[in-house]
């Protein structure tokens, strides 16, 4: 099996700063894309980051310049940097990850149990 646990929620003030990670583990033998999803009450769940094995990052415009994804292949470990963070930030968030468990198997999405961010005006 393969497991997703995220770290690094909690309250904040408009304006401060969280850094979210997401560590895999488990039957893991490679990891493709890895990204963070955020999902308020009664909304939908929305991607606010993506982050490709090789680097290559993806926003959206309302966290483009604020929000930050990094990750550590060797860790299989992906980071949320949260600058500037404001009311509308606030959400639970879940992280995805591709996950191959094995040669001969395809990629799957996992998620994580999610994280809650406040961010209080």
């Amino acid at each position: 099996q393969v497991q997703l646990v995220e770290s690094g929620g909690g309250l904040v003030q408009a304006g401060g700063s969280l850094r979210l990670s997401c560590a895999t583990s488990g039957r893991v033998f490679r990891v493709n894309i890895m990204a963070w999803y955020r999902q308020a009450p009664g909304k939908q769940r929305d991607m606010v980051a993506s982050i490709t094995g090789g680097g290559r990052t993806n926003y959206p415009d309302s966290v483009k310049g604020r929000f930050t994804i990094s990750r550590d292949n060797a860790k299989n470990t992906v980071y949320l940097q949260m600058n500037s963070l404001k009311p509308e930030d606030t959400a639970v968030y879940y992280c995805k990850a591709e996950v191959q468990t094995a040669t001969w198997t395809t990629f799957a999405d996992y998620w994580g149990q999610g994280t809650q961010v406040t961010v209080s005006s």
